[in-house]
């Protein structure tokens, strides 16, 4: 079976995109939290945000079928 990641619906503070995150990879999504803010403050806060709403806009809903 071939696994997609896919934006959280039930783990999600914004778009669900760390929460889809851990859930394809089988963590804890506060860890891809604290990942994300490490990021944030490397990049001087421009490319983690951009990096999340990249991530929001390029990883797909699930569908209601599944």
């Amino acid at each position: 079976m071939e696994r997609k990641m896919y934006l959280s619906e039930t783990d999600k503070k914004i778009a669900g995109v760390c929460g889809g995150i851990g859930e394809y990879f089988g963590i804890d999504s506060t860890i891809i939290r604290l990942l994300w803010v490490f990021l944030l403050f490397v990049t001087a806060f421009i490319g983690g945000i951009l990096a999340y709403f990249l991530a929001a806009i390029i990883i797909p809903k699930r569908p209601w079928s599944e």
